[in-house]
């Protein structure tokens, strides 16, 4: 099977069908990711953990802090406690939550992720002076995906307020 044929058979699983967690399987959320396929995860019970994920999801399907993901456990580990057996969309958090299978302790926390989801909250900047006017209003970057893996901890505009031409005529940078 060819790596795009893979590829299209993964995601169509991941975004199409209907998974419920058996007993064996818990519902985790996903902290941060560490390297090598490893992502630390949190239980609705607050456990702090290391899952796996298996090679079938592998350059396929991005996971990122927030998301939530059903594991299997693994017995013989020490670190790496589960792995990764579906990777749930917001559909799927819904459905969950319909049919009450959805942990308590993650209730809010799936409101607010679907609520913000793909957008991160930033502070309001000043209007800039319209260059020209035959700009249309159809070019509002609002509804553009916004990467929620980095944190910024300030305005890259107020960072680097010198211009190349300042920086050559200049003997002291201050900022």
């Amino acid at each position: 099977m060819s790596q795009a044929t893979k590829r299209k058979h993964v995601v169509k699983e991941v975004l199409g069908e209907h998974m419920v967690p058996s007993d064996r399987q818990q519902i985790v959320r996903v902290l941060r990711t560490p390297g090598n396929n490893l992502h630390e995860v949190e239980t609705a019970q607050g456990q702090h953990f290391l899952v796996s994920m298996p090679s079938k999801y592998r350059k396929n399907i991005w996971i990122k802090r927030g998301d939530f993901l059903i594991v299997d456990p693994i017995e013989e580990g020490e670190k790496v406690k589960a792995e990764i057996s579906f990777v749930l969309c917001r559909n799927h958090v819904r459905a969950l939550q319909k049919e009450g299978l959805w942990p308590q302790a993650f209730s809010e926390v799936a409101e607010k992720h679907d609520d913000n989801s793909n957008r991160q909250t930033q502070p309001e900047l000043p209007a800039e002076p319209r260059l020209s006017e035959d700009k249309s209003s159809s070019e509002d970057d609002s509804d553009l995906f916004v990467n929620t893996n980095h944190i910024i901890p300030f305005l890259l505009g107020s960072f680097f307020p010198l211009t190349v031409h300042s920086l050559s005529s200049s003997l002291a940078l201050t900022f």
